[in-house]
């Protein structure tokens, strides 16, 4: 009897687990969450000025970045006779970490610059280019990534060692990118908010 009762409540246990937890695969991120904006650029190299690289370690050169643009087995339409690299592939060490994210509706992302060059994290429709024509190669500028009238700051931009913070609201995926490096992209999706994740 006493084997029956204890599986009676280890079953009623599972079962409820079941019935309250969310899947894992859309488990947010309890108190939001955070993401790095990293690079390698190396700061012995002087071609990085005039910003320069504000970081003590990277081994990324101006040219290896530069080189990392385009790639010859990129072309505009398939065509062979068509001119090759005319699309944005970009330097990998240039990157959002993690790269997709799940927060609940309210919650804040927290954003920290861990590169040696600025960034932006900034909220698009839709992925485009961005600001700097050199490193727009073949895209169209995301309307959200145009300058910012001048004698003001880009309120999305996060320098070497600093921080933002941003609240996410509305349910659904939210599209982020760098408006200096495009290929710099996030994704967010933001679920309902639990009121389970308070207790």
């Amino acid at each position: 009897m006493r084997k029956a009762w204890l599986s009676l409540i280890v079953l009623l246990g599972v079962a409820a687990v079941c019935v309250t937890a969310r899947p894992a695969n859309v488990e947010a991120h309890r108190d939001g969450a955070s993401v790095a904006l990293i690079d390698d650029c190396d700061p012995s190299d002087p071609a990085w000025a005039p910003v320069g690289c504000l970081q003590k370690r990277g081994d990324v050169t101006a040219a290896e970045f530069n080189a990392f643009l385009r790639s010859p087995l990129y072309d505009n339409d398939g065509d062979p006779a068509s001119t090759a690299g005319q699309f944005l592939v970009g330097h990998p060490s240039w990157r959002n970490e993690p790269g997709h994210l799940v927060v609940e509706d309210g919650d804040r992302i927290r954003i920290a610059n861990e590169g040696g060059r600025p960034h932006t994290f900034t909220k698009v429709a839709e992925f485009g280019g961005g600001r700097v024509p050199p490193l727009r190669v073949g895209t169209e500028m995301a309307p959200e990534c145009a300058p910012p009238p001048v004698g003001t700051t880009d309120p999305y931009q996060v320098n070497p060692g600093d921080k933002l913070k941003l609240k996410v609201s509305g349910e659904g995926i939210a599209k982020f990118q760098c408006c200096f490096h495009p290929w710099m992209r996030a994704t967010v999706r933001v679920v309902p908010h639990h009121e389970d994740d308070e207790n």
